[in-house]
């Protein structure tokens, strides 16, 4: 999916423990095979192929992924799409690479989460447009750092950190201390902007300094408005926390979107979940459940 994972855990029969980190490594592999866009056999891109001619079959998992995603899209009034990607792929951001406003506005009407057809009964998945894509490049990163999660305490392992790019996943606590996870300032690779005490958590970050470029003054990421077909704006990163890295991938993206107050309202709705913004100008922003910390 375009990102480097990774996996650190303590157990003390070392062979068991590296026969889990494999375990955790090979069902990366396995997730990548099955839901990266960048694979042109995986089953994410034979149904972007297909779906719009018919009702394209597809696995369980992906099917249950695909159906929390347009659920996730709902909670947030369409600011996390899964469809995106019918403009997003015409974005090269290593080669600084983006549509013309005519290409854009072309394809911006085949963003429309609603006009992905699920059946559960068949496990059918139909586009209504030619010319749809869907990406899960916005959760599935949470959902493998989950998955991951599952299969140590599986084979007993109790301190874990697992990571995907910008979503990680801590089993218990750091033998006896909680994990710090720090929040990474956008502007600055060696600086953090908090640090957070976690124990049995995800933690999921967006952020503008990702994946982008910039030309004339214009920042051009990753994270996509799926009104515009732009890069979103008025937010740097966003992070937050939460009990399944399912969740907690797909809305550090939707709050990305709906901007600070919406955002954090969205939060405020989901018991159990926490979020820290660094808006535009710098300034942070930490939702009811987080200590906010002295004033600098």
């Amino acid at each position: 999916m375009g990102t480097e994972v990774s996996v650190e855990l303590w157990h003390e029969d070392p062979a068991a423990g590296m026969a889990a980190a494999r375990a955790v490594m090979d069902e990366y592999h396995r997730i990548n095979a099955l839901m990266s866009t960048y694979i042109e056999d995986s089953e994410i891109s034979r149904l972007n192929r297909e779906a719009a001619n018919a009702p394209f079959t597809v696995g369980r998992e992906l099917f249950d992924l695909v159906a929390r995603s347009l659920e996730l899209a709902r909670l947030s009034d369409g600011c996390f799409d899964i469809t995106y990607d019918s403009v997003g792929f015409l974005y090269d951001l290593r080669a600084g690479i983006v549509p013309d406003d005519a290409e854009r506005r072309s394809k911006l009407p085949l963003i429309n989460y609603r006009a992905v057809e699920l059946d559960a009964d068949k496990l059918t998945i139909r586009y209504w447009h030619p010319g749809m894509r869907i990406n899960l490049g916005g959760i599935a990163k949470g959902y493998a750092v989950e998955r991951g999660a599952a299969i140590l305490r599986e084979r007993g392992v109790r301190h874990a950190l697992l990571n995907a790019g910008g979503d990680s996943r801590v089993v218990g606590d750091r033998r006896g201390q909680p994990w710090m996870i720090g929040v990474r300032d956008p502007r600055a690779r060696d600086a953090v902007v908090a640090r957070l005490p976690l124990v049995d958590e995800a933690i999921s970050t967006a952020g503008d300094y990702e994946r982008f470029f910039e030309r004339d003054g214009v920042r051009y990421h990753h994270i996509l408005n799926p009104t515009t077909g732009l890069p979103s704006t008025g937010i740097r990163s966003v992070t937050v926390i939460g009990p399944d890295g399912t969740m907690t991938d797909g809305l550090d993206t939707a709050i990305f979107v709906m901007g600070v107050r919406k955002g954090m309202a969205l939060i405020a709705s989901l018991p159990g979940y926490e979020a820290v913004i660094v808006d535009e100008h710098g300034k942070l922003f930490y939702s009811a459940g987080l200590l906010s910390p002295p004033s600098q």
